[in-house]
């Protein structure tokens, strides 16, 4: 007989972590859908309907591996879990005697599910826990921090009720989360205008009210710009920015010589269009948003973009209004404590190995410099590394230099690989353990933050396929092995889970009704009267005292990038809707079908110099690295940039369908693994020469 039953879960197909239903027939998943119960309907991004293929493909690690060759000779001997979790444990209490815990690192790609990680570094003592957030998101997190004491993830955006909203360069309806694309287009359907700004035309500037493709490099000449008409004419929210801001009187000084005229110069959006922008929003606020963005590593000094960013916001009185920037509430503000599995071993004190919070106090140690931990390796200092442990995570096809990594990690005691996918990290590392799908594994609970809270629950849907075991399986095994398996007392996942819900009234049981629990029926709003800030003046600080005494200027007299030098463009890469994520989705066998391999995107006007036209293959070089991709010519891109998909390029042959296809662009990023000043990665400072081949 015909066993059907439905699922609800969580997506890992990118970050986005969207709520789905999964359909399962006879122990064998027939479709998975988004979750109905919170979108309002089943529809799902293309990668999140890709899962199925993504569960059934056996281009994976299948079983646990050790190194039976030279690092990168792809030559590893199948061993059972017991003889791989011995041989890693073996290997780290080798590390802890000669160098102490804080010689471990681990990285992953951050986020709510990753309790369990950083519940097993703090057990064994170590600091060192990094997030994927140099190449992506560290900037906007410090400045937000800086500027308002939150994180960028800590406050949401009521794009549903926004009246007018300013984008700068983030391409929100295609390399998207499901539900924050949908709430856009209800946006905009309700009469909303989206002002969209990038260096290149995007399927979310086809849906704007205004697209300006910009000059490469100058979106914080045109914020400068923006508060200077915003505060010369008094647009701004007087209340609230009495109330709330602190540095009015220096902002309004330090934007006087950044005025329209000057800002169609260095952006060559005209200077009337400013004007409107500045007047427009105005006429609006506070149901306001102007969008500090996501991946956000572009400059060294894209710390200061995001501070004004932020400060437009403060300036239209966004903060917690409708329309505006949400303080994101959790299970407390509904009245619910939800138990954390960190919060059983004691926070680490030791000082972390790459300076965040220390070296450069305005960086929040949270999400770390990922960037200066080769350097780390190699030095030894301020102390040596020798044992890393990349957990769903590839820093080799997802930051710049390669090179550098691969020669950092040859000085490493031990590297582990643990990952579902195949991934250029574990072609180097020593153990590979193959973790269960997101279809195959339950996770921790996490609370899904915003006006009305909820908790919600990645939770198996079929048997692992393969000789693959769960996160929690994992870290609870390796921890145990270390002598610290008090800090994992559940016997399995569902004890974790109906642990974490002690004394709310939910158990387990209660997530099989529509895979999320509802902390609140109404949406909670703080007082607008009463806002707290967790700055050192309870305010949003637009001049930041903690900044300048660590030679930090709250703002930054604005320079003119760089031009490309002759013959070169700004290489800028990005994501769509099928390929967010590069290493999980490139080998997906229907999503690398539509989109086998990526290609360089250019303006007619270089392409015309250089005698190429679409689909010619080109050599594509930087600093000595050079990489072979097709050409797509088009006057949809600025005429100083080459655009390309990030996550090609793959150089693992077990990924047959990826393998070799398309360019990678963290190799032409040499000489780019910097710490800018908000923490980023300057990815977008890389020049590439361009030839036909």
């Amino acid at each position: 007989m015909s066993e059907t039953k439905v699922v609800y879960s969580l997506c890992c197909m990118c970050t986005g972590r969207c709520p789905i239903m999964v359909e399962v027939e006879n122990g064998v998943i027939k479709h998975i859908w988004g979750n109905p119960h919170v979108f309002g309907a089943k529809s799902l991004c293309p990668r999140g309907a890709a899962g199925v293929a993504f569960e059934y493909d056996n281009e994976r690690p299948q079983y646990p591996m050790i190194r039976d060759g030279e690092r990168g000779s792809g030559r590893w001997k199948r061993v059972s879990w017991e003889e791989a979790l011995d041989f890693i444990a073996d290997k780290l209490k080798g590390v802890m005697e000669n160098h102490g815990a804080k010689a471990i690192a681990l990285s992953d790609r951050g986020g709510p599910h990753t309790e369990l990680h950083k519940l097993f570094l703090r057990a064994i003592g170590s600091p060192n826990y990094f997030t994927h957030h140099a190449t992506c998101s560290n900037s906007v997190h410090n400045a937000h921090m800086s500027i308002a004491g939150h994180a960028r993830n800590t406050v949401g955006y009521d794009y549903k009720n926004c009246k007018y909203m300013v984008v700068f360069g983030r391409n929100l309806l295609e390399s998207l989360i499901t539900g924050e694309a949908r709430n856009v287009i209800d946006m905009i359907s309700a009469g909303g205008k989206l002002v969209y700004i990038d260096v290149r035309w995007t399927y979310t500037a086809s849906k704007a009210y205004k697209f300006f493709m910009i000059n490469p490099g100058t979106d914080y000449a045109l914020v400068l710009a923006l508060i200077n008409v915003i505060v010369n004419n008094n647009l701004y929210d007087v209340d609230f920015v009495n109330r709330y801001v602190v540095g009015l009187d220096y902002l309004r000084a330090f934007v006087q010589p950044y005025t329209p005229s000057w800002a169609e110069k260095e952006t060559g959006i005209p200077a009337e269009e400013i004007v409107k922008i500045a007047y427009e929003a105005s006429e609006a606020k506070p149901s306001v948003i102007f969008n500090p963005g996501w991946m956000t590593a572009w400059h060294e000094d894209d710390f200061y973009l995001r501070r004004a960013i932020y400060t437009l916001n403060a300036l239209m009185g966004s903060y917690e209004a409708k329309g505006g920037i949400v303080i994101a509430k959790g299970a407390g503000d509904a009245g619910f404590k939800i138990k954390q599995p960190t919060s059983l071993a004691p926070k680490v004190t030791e000082e972390r190995c790459d300076g965040a919070g220390s070296k450069y106090p305005w960086i929040r140690a949270q999400w770390g410099l990922l960037q200066k931990l080769p350097e780390v390796i190699e030095s030894g200092e301020p102390y040596p590394v020798k044992a890393y442990i990349a957990m769903r995570h590839d820093p080799i096809a997802s930051m710049p230099d390669p090179e550098v990594w691969i020669k950092a990690f040859d000085q490493l005691d031990l590297l582990v690989s643990i990952d579902v996918n195949w991934s250029w990290t574990s072609w180097y590392a020593d153990v590979i353990l193959p973790e269960s799908t997101y279809l195959e594994r339950t996770d921790n609970v996490i609370v899904r933050k915003g006006l009305k809270p909820q908790l919600a629950l990645r939770q198996k849907v079929i048997e692992p396929r393969f000789d693959s075991r769960s996160r929690f399986q994992i870290f609870k095994a390796l921890a145990e092995r270390l002598g610290k398996g008090e800090y994992f007392p559940w016997k399995d996942e569902i004890e974790m889970v109906n642990w974490q819900l002690e004394g709310t009234g939910f158990t387990f049981e209660n997530f099989s009704k529509k895979g999320v629990i509802d902390l609140s029926k109404d949406p909670i709003w703080y007082d607008r009267s009463n806002l707290k800030f967790d700055t050192p003046t309870g305010k949003i600080e637009v001049y930041s005292e903690f900044l300048e005494k660590a030679g930090i200027p709250s703002l930054k007299p604005y320079e003119s990038p760089k031009a490309p030098p002759e013959n070169t463009l700004r290489l800028i890469t990005g994501k769509k809707a099928l390929h967010t994520q590069g290493r999980t989705t490139s080998n997906n066998p229907i999503l690398n079908e539509l989109t086998p391999e990526n290609h360089l995107y250019i303006h007619p006007s270089f392409a015309k110099r250089i005698g190429v036209k679409d689909d010619d293959l080109v050599e594509v070089s930087s600093n000595g690295v050079s990489e072979r991709i097709k050409v797509r010519i088009s006057p949809f891109v600025h005429p100083q940039v080459a655009y390309m998909l990030h996550g090609f390029g793959d150089p693992v042959p077990l990924r047959t369908r990826s393998f070799g296809k398309g360019a990678s662009d963290v190799k032409l990023m040499k000489g780019k693994l910097k710490v800018g000043v908000g923490g980023n990665c300057p990815l977008f400072e890389t020049f590439v020469s361009i030839k036909k081949i």
